[in-house]
């Protein structure tokens, strides 16, 4: 059943186009490359990022979630980076769920522990904004995490990402059902 709505962003918004490197000062958010599987799973075997993301990794699923973010780019439904400070990979940070349609997207991102207290998602999230904004042509960006991540809930609002309200019972982690703070921007916002 055709829509009436002509789409915010047009097919091949993403795939008619190179992943680019986008520059965040001192970060530089990168596509993932082979050789980073290592960190992939060093970072799923981070407590941290396990409790939040619910995620743990062997290498050869490292290397498909890496190969993942490629199809996924191809496919126009998400786009993922690596943060790297200096030459070092620090985090990543994704827009996890793009839907063209209605120019939006929600975004996920983690930190390594070394890289942890240097505002280091915070920076990637706003960089990405920008380019996700201006660049790509997005209408809105979310974040979602569980109530009890206040660290991620600091990350959005240090990007500028306004809570909207709670999602009840939202997500199932490894100890049981969370509500999810929900945080977006839209075009235009300061």
């Amino acid at each position: 059943m055709p829509s009436l709505v002509t789409p915010a962003l047009a097919p091949g918004a993403l795939a008619g186009r190179e992943q680019p490197e986008i520059q965040a000062n001192d970060l530089t958010l990168r596509t993932w490359r082979e050789g980073d599987h290592g960190v992939v799973m060093t970072a799923y075997a981070d407590p941290a990022i396990q409790r939040w993301h619910a995620r743990s990794v062997t290498d050869d699923e490292a290397r498909e979630w890496i190969e993942n973010w490629r199809r996924r780019w191809a496919a126009e439904t998400g786009a993922g980076w690596a943060v790297v400070d200096g030459d070092k990979v620090a985090g990543q940070i994704s827009l996890r769920v793009i839907d063209l349609q209605e120019g939006r997207a929600e975004v996920s991102y983690w930190v390594l522990p070394h890289a942890r207290g240097r505002k280091t998602a915070s920076r990637a999230l706003a960089a990405l904004t920008v380019w996700s904004f201006e660049q790509l042509g997005l209408h809105r960006i979310e974040v979602l995490h569980s109530t009890a991540n206040e660290p991620s809930c600091r990350v959005a609002v240090a990007a500028g990402y306004r809570l909207e309200g709670t999602k009840r019972s939202e997500a199932k982690h490894a100890d049981g059902w969370h509500d999810m703070h929900l945080h977006a921007r839209i075009v235009g916002d300061r």
